[in-house]
């Protein structure tokens, strides 16, 4: 496929829930941040863009090269809405769609997010949304049509807006284990946990 998908991922916020910044944390031998790092290379080798805010120089020692661009989200207190928006900003030029990924989502893998390429396409104003737990979520794709849209976001809403909004054009691939992120020191423990 000619086109270019990049992948916005995540890892701007504060953690609150947290109580610390989580996406150093080690799950597995490596911070909690690698592991969606990981993930988004080998689904789009040479396309991730990270969007950092929230203790920006200190998650970016655990980067370890594995982004291919860095997006400074000045404005990560007001919410997701606003590092979605600086994600896209910073790679809607090269690209013909963008993965909106979550740093905290550690049991995403490339295939899944390939799955989500592959039900998309191509089409500039289709979305394909991950469904999980009965809801649909990230990681979500976005064509082309949709970018203006996204970088108008700001606050915390987010995109699910965008989700309601065009439904009739959103398709879904299931993966129920994106339904586990983490949140809190109990949710990365239960996720370390062998069984």
């Amino acid at each position: 496929m000619s086109q270019r998908i990049y992948i916005v991922l995540l890892a701007a916020g504060q953690s609150k829930r947290y109580g610390k910044t989580k996406l150093l944390d080690d799950l597995h031998g490596r911070p909690l941040l690698q592991h969606a790092l990981l993930a988004a290379q080998a689904a789009c080798p040479g396309c991730v863009c990270l969007v950092l805010g929230h203790e920006s120089d200190t998650l970016m020692r655990a980067v370890s090269g594995l982004a291919d661009r860095v997006a400074l989200n000045d404005a990560f207190e007001t919410g997701i809405g606003s590092s979605i928006a600086c994600g896209v900003a910073a790679c809607r030029a090269q690209a013909d769609a963008v993965v909106i990924m979550l740093a905290d989502q550690p049991l995403v893998t490339a295939e899944h997010v390939t799955a989500l390429v592959e039900q998309w396409g191509g089409q500039s104003d289709a979305i394909v949304a991950t469904s999980f737990s009965g809801i649909e979520g990230p990681p979500v794709l976005f064509g082309q049509a949709y970018f203006d849209q996204l970088v108008n976001l700001e606050g915390d809403a987010g995109a699910k807006s965008m989700l309601r909004t065009h439904a009739a054009s959103v398709g879904v691939v299931t993966f129920e284990r994106a339904a586990i992120d983490i949140d809190t020191p109990e949710d990365l423990e239960a996720l370390s946990s062998p069984d």
